[in-house]
């Protein structure tokens, strides 16, 4: 148990009072009960001292609060007792607003949150420059809102418009954002913060500064009118269009949260307005989307805490140069979000041409950031001059791993790894970043299997957060966990899987995948199957949509290794064939289940698709219902194989974080499995039953794990494995 009295004390400085936040016991500040009942303790002897000034500081390194105790929210069962703890959230908020003496937070790190909402209310914020300083509401993104003053003070502070786009989307923004919108009042080098605190503070006792009056003051005409009674109309109505386009209703949180503000803004009575604050917050903290929201952010922490080697103290190895083979899109993608994170990055290819494609790859995509003003000139040259060049095996003597990024060719990835092993140190690492290959025999080309891998990223490699670290028969533990530890370092989320077809994503989207070209056959249209998935059930895109970003000519070369793997219970739809003969690989060639603009952009259905495939004029005889369900059931369906059977990966956990990372299922789902435990695996098994009897669809039928736990009456995240 953490000691309360040392976590939150006092520190005298004359007239100043420092107020050291430093939770014992926890590498994080965070506002847990016991804590806030500490913070009232601290506050109420603030109250009643003769200081002039208080500087809040947290002697946490690159942390000031972090936000509420998670577990706490996720504990709350009923409006209740929602309400009663966000209530004494809101109380120790306005005793800090209320103190008689000036306050100051001393911001360094993260500052989110409960920890934002900390720093509103007081009266001045002084942040740091270092990149680790983040201040912001990410509250929406677990499903609930700022509860504790944030969604009252942060519009009043730095105006709707600022204010909206943080809560709304549940932002962060740096310390020279922060400074520019107004939210903080002063940034400074992370060495001299504590001093220049002090120096501050006692500049504005001098001064007779007194208590900061939070009023926003916007400039320009056009701000004003918009911050003015009748454009607030248009922000609110332009903010609501903006929400739904983004995620077509299903996440209530951000609505929720507009609605706070437009009742609020502008209200001077502080506790008529935090009460409505109060009671929204209550609607949304009960519901089954933050219970599941909540479940996602426990899957990410959970990538924090290990190792990747499950029962084993496993010490992974420090990665400082990474070699890269292929210098294509993939390559490139590879070597931006590595030297993104400082790691010194060498590419090789054939050629000089081969070789300068990779390397403006990564430079465009900093580039971009550099536009939008993310970094300046100085980071901008210092990430690039991280990138090298090869068309040789030159300075790879050096490299602590190397992924292989070449052409899908199980023949020449073998002899390109044992070409590139004798070019490097003994117990250097090469990881294939293989997407269908069996990592296991691609391994007999390493002299040394043991240091042997695959480490599978999603394209665009700069967006999607997901990388399978796969485990071949003879992959050590510490090649597994230093790939692991290696792919946290890039700013990914990674999942160890077993080697086998498809690995884990791939295998369980290509029955998805696969099912939509069935319903197309069973007289559906590519745009109405590709809604019904976006709109109604929350996936990015739909099953067409995503099959043209893969390739045409992807998707069928995946499908057929499967149908050699997995033997009659993987299916072709005939029209598929048909691909192949009509030239449509996708979005790359402009030409898929889509039409496409010459910069990429998909534009309408193409109507001579159905033609080309053999079918006739789709007539939408199919409801919504079983679109959806045939796809995202046959999903369930393989994943109980890949689990229960092959165990392809160790818990429903893992399957969950995968395909919410790396392919984007609605995370107000909770991933996949949740979402089959929601449902109820006796509903689904009914379901696939049926439609494998209606549609004369072996593929259908539900597989043996699932008949089994439905029989049993269990769920995937309570299945006993024995």
């Amino acid at each position: 148990m953490a000691d309360m009295q040392s976590s939150i004390r006092i520190v005298p400085q004359g007239d100043v009072a420092v107020v050291e936040l430093d939770l014992e016991g926890e590498k994080v500040n965070k506002l847990s009960t016991p804590v806030m009942l500490r913070l009232k303790e601290v506050i109420a002897e603030l109250a009643k001292s003769t200081y002039k000034a208080v500087i809040f500081v947290s002697k946490k390194p690159k942390i000031f609060i972090a936000g509420a105790d998670i577990d706490e929210i996720q504990k709350l069962k009923t409006h209740e007792e929602v309400l009663a703890a966000v209530n004494a959230g809101q109380e120790i908020m306005n005793k800090i607003e209320d103190l008689p003496m000036l306050t100051i937070a001393a911001i360094h790190g993260a500052c989110l949150g409960g920890g934002c909402e900390f720093a509103l209310a007081c009266d001045y914020r002084m942040a740091t420059e270092d990149s680790s300083t983040k201040i912001g509401l990410p509250e929406v993104q677990l499903g609930i809102l700022p509860g504790f003053g944030g969604s009252i003070r942060l519009p009043k502070l730095i105006g709707l418009q600022a204010s909206l786009d943080i809560i709304l989307a549940g932002k962060s923004v740096n310390a020279k954002k922060a400074l520019k919108m107004g939210l903080i009042d002063r940034m400074v080098h992370p060495a001299i913060l504590g001093e220049e605190s002090l120096k501050w503070s006692k500049e504005l006792i001098s001064k007779n500064a007194g208590k900061a009056e939070k009023k926003f003051r916007p400039k320009g005409a056009v701000n004003k009118i918009l911050e003015g009674f009748l454009g607030r109309g248009i922000v609110f109505k332009k903010a609501k269009e903006g929400v739904l386009q983004a995620t077509h209703g299903h996440y209530p949180a951000p609505l929720k949260a507009l609605e706070v503000v437009q009742k609020t803004y502008g209200w001077n009575d502080r506790e008529k307005a935090l009460k409505v604050e109060r009671e929204c917050f209550a609607e949304l903290g009960t519901s089954e989307i933050s219970k599941n929201l909540i479940h996602v952010f426990y899957l990410t922490e959970m990538v924090k805490k290990t190792s990747g080697v499950v029962g084993k103290d496993v010490k992974s190895r420090e990665v400082r140069r990474l070699g890269i083979l292929g210098a294509g899109t993939m390559g490139g993608g590879i070597a931006y979000v590595a030297a993104d994170k400082g790691i010194d990055v060498r590419m090789k290819d054939l050629n000089l041409e081969a070789l300068g494609k990779g390397l403006k790859h990564a430079s465009d995509l900093w580039l971009k950031l550099l536009k939008r003003k993310s970094i300046d000139k100085y980071q901008f040259r210092q990430k690039v001059d991280l990138v090298s060049g090869t068309t040789d095996y030159s300075g790879f003597g050096t490299m602590d791993v190397v992924v292989e990024a070449i052409v899908e060719d199980m023949a020449i990835k073998q002899k390109v790894i044992g070409e590139c092993a004798t070019k490097m140190r003994q117990d250097a690492i090469i990881a294939t970043n293989t997407s269908s290959l069996s990592v296991t025999e691609m391994a007999k080309g390493h002299p040394r299997p043991e240091y042997f891998v695959g480490m599978h990223f999603f394209n665009p490699v700069n967006k999607m957060p997901l990388v399978e670290v796969i485990r071949g028969e003879k992959s050590s533990d510490e090649t597994v966990a230093t790939i692991f530890e290696l792919s946290k370092k890039m700013g990914k989320m990674p999942v160890v899987v077993k080697d086998g077809p498809g690995f884990l994503v791939n295998r369980l989207l290509l029955p998805y995948m696969a099912e939509a070209a069935f319903l197309l056959q069973d007289g559906m249209d590519i745009g109405f199957v590709d809604k019904a998935y976006v709109k109604e059930f929350g996936m990015p895109m739909g099953p067409f949509a995503l099959m043209d970003e893969v390739g045409l000519d992807v998707c069928m070369k995946v499908l057929k290794i499967f149908r050699k793997a997995f033997g009659e219970r993987i299916e072709i739809a005939s029209c598929m064939e048909g691909l192949e003969k009509s030239g449509r690989l996708g979005k790359k060639n402009g030409k898929g289940f889509y039409k496409y603009a010459s910069d990429g952009k998909r534009l309408g259905v193409d109507s001579e698709v159905y033609q080309d495939l053999g079918l006739n004029t789709p007539t939408n005889t199919l409801s919504n219902k079983e679109c959806v369900e045939r796809g995202v059931f046959a999903m369930v369906n393989e994943c109980s194989r890949a689990l229960i059977e092959d165990k392809i990966v160790e818990t429903p956990h893992e399957v969950d974080l995968a395909m919410i990372m790396g392919t984007g299922f609605p995370p107000f789902r909770g991933g996949l499995l949740k979402y089959a435990d929601s449902v109820g695996l006796t509903y689904i098994e009914t379901q696939l039953a049926e439609y494998a009897v209606q549609r004369n669809a072996a593929r259908l039928r539900p597989a043996n794990p699932l008949k089994d736990l439905a029989k049993a009456n269990k769920k995937f995240y309570t299945y006993s494995a024995s």
